[in-house]
């Protein structure tokens, strides 16, 4: 896929590529596609010129668009392979990550350089830190170079050979673990391809016709098949104003950034796609009454994506117990094991960063397969809140909270004081929803939920984590336990 967008960019490099937005909503282009192979070239020839060669590790900090993307397709080209690295780890996070990574060079942007130095104090307001430039090892800036930053990476001439990249290393993305032992995730050449491929199938894009979305996954299949790419706008009014003006014909939002924009009144066009965190059929179906010809919910992990996609029809359809995220899409294999979904197919991950190869994905959630053989998730294995030795999983009652007039609904654990744990219910109303409205709208879910009906009804916004924004489950229960303690046992109504 990345070879074809090579080629496809080469072949009309007048026409627009990557485009973003004004003020007022209005579309501005980035770049042409024609601007971005140049761009690949340049970062190419300067990476090899500095010595690079196939196999060796880049870490890359720069922000979505289209130098990142040049970056990507300039590693590629190279066999380089690429470590992301996220500003929002904080520096004892990101001082592991390097270690275990050991990247010959970082590319960083300005903006990720200026939180490690001269606007370290203004990066702590927005949560985000870096070590120390000089902790980063050799430094390239890509793009505008400001004071304090590191060299740019600059321009070469240098003509590249025919490089054997063979199926190496691709990418690392870091997903979890702790300072001592950061849990990265590791793509192959052939494996990143296929669940591009995937994508690009998914999404048909038409050739011409703009689509709306920010990630490499939205960006590289699209581009490949001569679509244009509009970086959504960060703010939810821009971005309601950016859907009207552009009409995209494939949207690609995060259930955070969905939300967001229905609150500021957008309508949308096309097909419009989101993931990264769950999306309740009630969402889904919000979007549909905004214009959306369809809805659909993607079930990815960044050791496999995507796995499985879901129209908002047929999961608004769905009645039975758990959140149904849709039938696995081509090449996915699916298996439980003692009740876990396992995940294995062309586009998962190689291994994880210091073990072996391994084909199945153990994905940490709870599921079965429906009898058309749909995946419908049971809830995290780590989840389980454990209540007068009763496990109970919370991904299979959290979709009936989702009534109309539900923003977020999670089930989280509380301690007792007694070893055993409270079940609380947190449920955020969306904006002018009258709480003793939805109070009433939840008595029958509630009562539905028979011996896993929640001790306390809480309601309040959900804390949100990461960069896709989910549900941050311990902070959520930490929230319940403070409001808890305050109201007092008596003073909850459920």
């Amino acid at each position: 896929m990345l070879d074809l967008l090579d080629h496809s960019l080469r072949s009309a490099p007048e026409r627009p590529a990557v485009l973003g937005a004004t003020r007022t909503g209005r579309t501005r282009v980035r770049a042409t596609r024609g601007e971005l192979a140049e761009l690949a070239d340049a970062y190419a020839s300067s990476l090899y010129a500095r010595g690079l060669r196939p196999g060796d590790t880049v870490g890359v900090a720069v922000r979505p668009g289209p130098r990142a993307l040049a970056v990507l397709l300039a590693l590629w080209r190279l066999g380089l392979r690429g470590a992301v690295l996220d500003p929002g780890a904080g520096p004892d996070v990101l001082r592991a990550r390097l270690a275990s990574v050991r990247p010959s060079l970082v590319l960083a942007d300005a903006a990720a350089q200026a939180v490690a130095g001269w606007a370290r104090p203004l990066a702590a307001r927005a949560r985000l830190a870096l070590p120390p430039l000089q902790e980063l090892g050799p430094v390239a800036t890509v793009g505008r170079r400001l004071p304090g930053c590191a060299p740019a990476l600059g321009r070469a001439d240098t003509r590249l050979p025919v490089l054997d990249h063979g199926d190496g290393d691709a990418v690392i993305v870091f997903t979890s673990g702790t300072t001592s032992r950061p849990r990265a995730v590791v793509h192959s050449r052939s494996g990143l391809a296929a669940g591009m491929s995937t994508v690009a199938a998914l999404f048909r894009a038409r050739p011409g016709e703009p689509v709306l979305g920010g990630t490499f996954f939205v960006l590289v299949p699209s581009l490949a098949q001569g679509a244009p790419v509009a970086l959504p706008a960060r703010s939810p009014k821009i971005l309601a104003r950016q859907l009207h003006r552009l009409s995209p014909q494939g949207t690609y939002l995060t259930p955070p950034q969905l939300r967001d924009a229905l609150n500021a009144g957008a309508r949308f066009t096309g097909r419009v796609w989101t993931g990264s965190a769950p999306a309740s059929a009630e969402l889904l179906g919000r979007t549909r009454a905004a214009g959306a010809a369809e809805a659909w919910g993607v079930y990815a992990l960044t050791e496999l994506f995507p796995a499985a996609a879901v129209e908002s029809r047929d999961k608004t359809a769905y009645d039975g117990a758990g959140d149904l995220v849709g039938a696995p899409l081509p090449g996915v294999e699916v298996r439980t094991e003692a009740g876990q979904l396992l995940l294995s197919g062309a586009a998962a991950r190689n291994r994880y960063l210091g073990q072996d190869p391994d084909p199945w994905v153990r994905t940490g959630d709870r599921a079965h397969l429906d009898a058309s053989g749909r995946i419908v998730l049971e809830g995290r294995c780590k989840d389980m809140v454990l209540r007068r030795a009763e496990n109970i999983y919370p991904g299979l009652y959290e979709p009936s909270l989702h009534v109309p007039g539900v923003e977020l609904a999670v089930l989280v654990g509380v301690p007792a004081g007694d070893g055993d744990e409270r079940l609380v219910a947190v449920v955020q109303p969306r904006p002018g929803h009258d709480e003793a409205r939805l109070r009433a709208a939840l008595a029958g879910p509630l009562r539905r939920m028979g011996s896993a009906r929640p001790d306390a009804l809480l309601f309040a916004d959900v804390p949100l984590s990461g960069r896709s924004r989910k549900p941050d489950r311990a902070a959520t229960a930490l929230l319940a336990a403070e409001r808890l303690g305050t109201a007092g046992r008596a003073g909850v109504r459920t």
